[in-house]
């Protein structure tokens, strides 16, 4: 189920989605939909080389390890 939401912006930002969305033959609404996903996906996961390259570097690695049982062992925590 769709939902709406209510964004403002100023008049230069809006003439620049306007412009986009236009060029991509779109709504301003799927564009700006179309563009949060293309965003979201690309800045929250990883590709398949990218995470081969993470998993195949060693001190990276190490370093997360020790930084999970730190925090494992109370030494840190996370806040929200």
């Amino acid at each position: 189920m769709s939902k709406t939401i209510t964004v403002r912006v100023d008049e230069s930002t809006y003439n620049l989605i306007k412009s986009a969305a236009d060029g991509e033959k779109r709504t301003i609404s799927n564009f700006l939909e179309y563009a949060a996903t293309q965003y979201i996906s690309q800045q929250a996961f990883v590709d398949d080389d990218e995470m081969d390259e993470i998993l195949n570097d060693s001190e990276l690695m190490e370093s997360l390890q020790k930084g999970n049982e730190e925090v494992e062992q109370g030494k840190y925590k996370f806040v929200d």
